[in-house]
């Protein structure tokens, strides 16, 4: 280190250049003027966006908008506010999906509360940071607090541990490193360590196994019913066939709720054959996970206390906005020991972290937003019974979707278990998949609703998921009558 002498004077034309860059940098740092100025510019987008939503189309085939964006470069000077909310507006708003709209049927809606950009506004202006609990010990106390609602929730114990993530994702990398470390796999096991799950287990699970450096491990598809739902017998076949083989069966992967169709594999009788035989079981549960906060899902959802490590998406079933995901593990000790780690430079906070540990020594992130605002604050301002309705009301919107699209000639998948349809057009003549393929097109021209399509068993087959918030009876009316125009126009054209 290098010591300063008593009598070392600092250079005038130093301090002269550091006052002339702090009066530059303090344009960051507006006035309280500037400030209600600016927000009151954004405060009315946000009010003009909410209000003129219900005549919005849900979806901008022209996505030409978003280009547009480059011909604004960063850097020339500063821009007028009005100017910079009306591109965000025309290039990212406008262009493609908006997510946020009643008509956003497609794979599963994401939410946006508006209690949540109220949560977020307040954690961007304070730049709470929730990582360390030395230096932000509310932020992580009310993480916390999150965290242990949602254990109860799904029934886990008090020894469970978790973390809030960016989305589904992250949490099930923190997941499979979790149980990569419990079970001691080392790099030389990993091509014969055995991952069992059913063709419909989200594609993230498979995606966080290649980053967990799981990638030679070996993959087993088991077989499903005619509800799409894993079949216990199957897997404990699968098993006790790679034993045989002197393979290491090691993780078994279920779902409360797949994307394709929202079906809900048998979760208690997996969880028998886990136990069993020593696999480490996990519940991809972001999409139906929520469903438990409703006493006639329990049945279904039963199991799923049972698992090791559970992942849940309150973007999904809390309506919550984008970037809130959760996970939670049983053992809190697996969680800590496969992912926290320590740097000298931090030696206050381990020596200060006596009452806990720290999000960041539960997850990959050491820099790590405050999320928990944006879950806790829309509880308790609008207490869980809002939250229960709104899920209720989907559950009923995609039964009487069913009901309807099969009245007006679609072939029907199974009766939903939780807010997914899965139906098809079958023409008199033609390619059956080609014309299902041009309807959903249809009807993404159209835009006033947005709908997606799946394959299954070869089979091109569309897709209704009723999850977003704003979604009520007169929007699945809409898309009904969206299809049904689309079936005639197309049925048109081919005779």
């Amino acid at each position: 280190m290098v010591r300063t002498g008593a009598n070392h004077q600092d250079p005038t034309p130093q301090r002269s250049r550091i006052l002339r860059l702090e009066e530059a940098a303090r344009s960051l740092d507006p006035d309280a003027a500037e400030r209600d100025r600016l927000l009151r510019a954004a405060h009315t987008y946000a009010q003009d966006f909410l209000d003129r939503l219900p005549e919005t189309p849900a979806y901008n085939h022209d996505k030409s908008g978003a280009l547009e964006l480059r011909n604004l470069a960063t850097g020339p000077g500063p821009r007028p506010m009005e100017q910079l909310i009306e591109r965000i507006d025309e290039s990212v708003v406008r262009a493609g999906l908006i997510p946020s709209h009643a008509g956003h049927l497609a794979y599963i809606p994401g939410g946006g509360i508006y209690a949540s950009s109220l949560a977020d506004y307040l954690a961007a202006v304070t730049n709470e940071y929730a990582g360390v609990r030395f230096a932000g010990p509310g932020a992580v106390e009310m993480e916390d607090l999150v965290l242990e609602w949602m254990a109860r929730l799904v029934g886990f114990p008090e020894t469970a541990d978790g973390n809030l993530s960016s989305g589904g994702s992250i949490a099930s990398l923190v997941a499979v490193v979790a149980a990569r470390e419990a079970a001691g796999l080392l790099a030389r096991d990993f091509h014969r360590a055995v991952v069992y799950a059913s063709p419909h287990i989200h594609q993230c699970l498979h995606k966080a196994l290649r980053v967990a450096g799981l990638g030679e491990s070996v993959r087993r598809d088991v077989a499903v019913d005619e509800h799409r739902r894993l079949c216990p017998a199957s897997l404990g076949d699968a098993i006790a066939a790679d034993r045989a083989r002197g393979l290491q069966p090691w993780l078994v992967l279920a779902s409360a709720g797949t994307a394709d169709t929202g079906a809900i594999d048998p979760l208690a009788r997996i969880a028998d054959i886990a136990r069993r035989e020593g696999l480490w079981y996990h519940v991809d549960a972001a999409y139906g996970g929520f469903f438990a906060m409703l006493p006639e899902f329990r049945p279904a959802l039963s199991g799923m206390e049972r698992a090791d490590s559970i992942v849940l998406d309150p973007h999904k079933g809390m309506f919550l906005p984008y970037g809130t995901g959760a996970v939670l593990v049983r053992n809190r000790q697996a969680l800590q020991d496969a992912h926290a780690y320590y740097a000298a430079y931090m030696q206050d906070t381990v020596e200060a972290e006596a009452g806990g540990r720290s999000p960041a020594a539960v997850s990959p992130e050491l820099t790590k937003h405050f999320r928990g605002l944006r879950v806790w604050l829309p509880l308790l301002l609008h207490g869980e019974e809002p939250f229960r309705a709104c899920l209720r009301e989907k559950v009923e919107l995609a039964k009487y979707f069913h009901r309807e699209v099969a009245a007006l000639g679609f072939v029907v998948g199974p009766e939903p278990e939780l807010t997914v349809v899965t139906y098809r057009w079958v023409p008199e003549s033609g390619d059956a998949n080609a014309f299902n393929r041009a309807l959903v097109e249809e009807t993404h021209r159209d835009g006033r609703v947005f709908l997606s399509s799946t394959t299954i068993d070869g089979r091109f087959v569309l897709r209704m998921a009723a999850l977003a918030f704003r979604t009520h009876l007169d929007t699945i009316d809409l898309a009904l009558e969206v299809l049904r125009a689309g079936v005639r126009k197309l049925e048109a054209q081919s005779g």
